[in-house]
């Protein structure tokens, strides 16, 4: 176990030509690589983001074409890679998943955990979605290790419950990911304020490498403002209003610090809030 890591996040502006987006999260990863990055993360929907309607030609099964180029890029550089998200094809015609990959740095496949919380929402005027009209659910809560430490997977919405980050927390995450696709409108409020409450209730490292810029349908537009987050809820490093990399050093002497001077985790009294695995269940 070492007791820093070296972190890379990817900010990109996905479209909808897979091969051009790929291409250019690659560029992006060797980027990180250059600038000394052990583990490097991409955003959600990182090979593409675009119409519904080419869903069925752009998604594949895992292992695929997309996970084989990431596998072969942990591979030539010797790193640990989160492929962002892309569309994973499912047994139910005209439905996928949206599925993140992590990567050892030999290449193999060592985490992969689909979406549990679908982006369903109406703020009608502003922003209105329906991620679950080709998008199913996962049901899996997914660790993997980098170099001794604990990392707990998520996508994007799932940033809007906490119940997720802690039971990550509780296995043991030291380092929380969130790639995603905010959008412009709830980001400018909510993507500081919610990640940063993620880090401090659950005392982790939050890496969140968003997706930036215009993309269709309709010319929609991301939030951008890749993260990175310490164990108090301070931004170590941040993305610029544009395609690029940030970097950062996680200290895990620092975090073990902060959990022994305040608690938190330790004093968690489960019993007086009576935890369900059922939600819904209560008097």
């Amino acid at each position: 176990m070492t007791d820093t890591l070296r972190v890379g996040l990817v900010q990109i502006n996905t479209r909808d030509d897979k091969d051009a987006n790929l291409q250019r999260a690659e560029e992006l990863v060797d980027e990180a690589v250059a600038r000394g990055a052990r583990f490097v993360v991409m955003p959600e929907y990182v090979s593409f983001l675009g119409p519904k309607e080419q869903h069925e030609a752009i998604a594949e099964s895992i292992p695929g074409p997309t996970t084989e180029r990431f596998a072969a890029k942990a591979r030539q550089h010797g790193i640990y890679l989160l492929g962002g998200s892309i569309h994973e094809r499912s047994d139910t015609p005209g439905m996928y998943y949206n599925t993140s990959v992590m990567f050892d740095p030999t290449g193999e496949i060592i985490a992969t955990y689909r979406k549990i919380h679908l982006f369903d929402i109406d703020l009608t005027g502003n922003v209105t979605a329906n991620e679950s009209s080709t998008i199913l659910p996962g049901e899996d809560i997914v660790t993997a290790d980098v170099d001794g430490h604990t990392v707990g997977l998520s996508i994007c919405y799932d940033l809007r419950f906490p119940e997720l980050y802690r039971h990550l927390a509780l296995e043991g995450a030291e380092i929380l990911l969130v790639p995603a696709a905010f959008t412009m409108f709830t980001g400018k409020d909510h993507w500081h304020v919610l990640l940063r409450a993620r880090a401090i209730e659950n005392q982790t490292y939050v890496l969140a490498p968003g997706q930036f810029g215009s993309h269709e349908p309709n010319n929609a537009q991301c939030y951008g403002h890749s993260v990175i987050i310490d164990p108090w809820g301070t931004v170590i490093a941040e993305a610029s209003d544009s395609e690029g990399v940030v970097v950062a050093d996680l200290d895990f002497a620092y975090l073990r610090k902060i959990r022994k001077q305040l608690p938190s985790l330790a004093n968690r009294r489960p019993s007086a809030y009576r935890e369900r695995v059922a939600a819904g269940v209560g008097d």
